[in-house]
């Protein structure tokens, strides 16, 4: 347990203080396989925009992010984008109920094996009001997929942490 922990401040401290893929994706829009979602959490004050641009194949061929909150919000904003990009529609959404089952149910333990790097953010359902900062860009990462038919989402596609259904 020690060592989750321990690999849990290096990653969450590394990527809080140099997150990856902090950028705008310039040239974003729809007929070029570009969607974004944004999401704000008021709980703790993380505001997201998420970018993610597919391949023909389905591929998540670029994610990246702009916003601003907590070091477990950016932490996870920097994670999700480096973890998915390269990956198909089918690993990704398998990975993304695999994260959010973690943090969200009861019964979910981290699957090291499924989740790799991302199984240090497990220790966080253990602290409530800090489960929204690490699911906000996944919820939103979830939104945008519904918006390709892979799933329902609210009325306008935003993405607001105090609705557990989208975020």
């Amino acid at each position: 347990m020690s060592d989750l922990r321990d690999l849990y401040q290096e990653l969450v401290l590394d990527h809080g203080q140099h997150p990856r893929n902090h950028r705008p994706m310039h040239d974003c829009d729809h007929e070029k396989g570009c969607l974004h979602r944004e999401g704000y959490n008021p709980l703790c004050g993380d505001k997201l925009t998420l970018y993610v641009k597919k391949a023909a194949d389905g591929t998540l061929e670029d994610l990246c992010f702009e916003g601003s909150g907590c070091a477990i919000f950016t932490a996870s904003s920097s994670m999700l984008t480096e973890v998915l990009k390269g990956r198909r529609t089918e690993e990704v959404r398998a990975i993304l109920d695999e994260f959010l089952g973690m943090l969200t149910s009861g019964e979910k333990t981290p699957d090291p094996d499924g989740l790799g790097k991302l199984a240090v953010f497990g220790g966080v359902k253990d602290f409530p009001a800090r489960v929204k900062c690490a699911t906000l860009p996944w919820r939103a990462l979830e939104a945008i997929l519904a918006s390709q038919g892979d799933q329902a989402t609210g009325p306008d596609g935003a993405v607001d942490s105090n609705d557990d259904e989208v975020g």
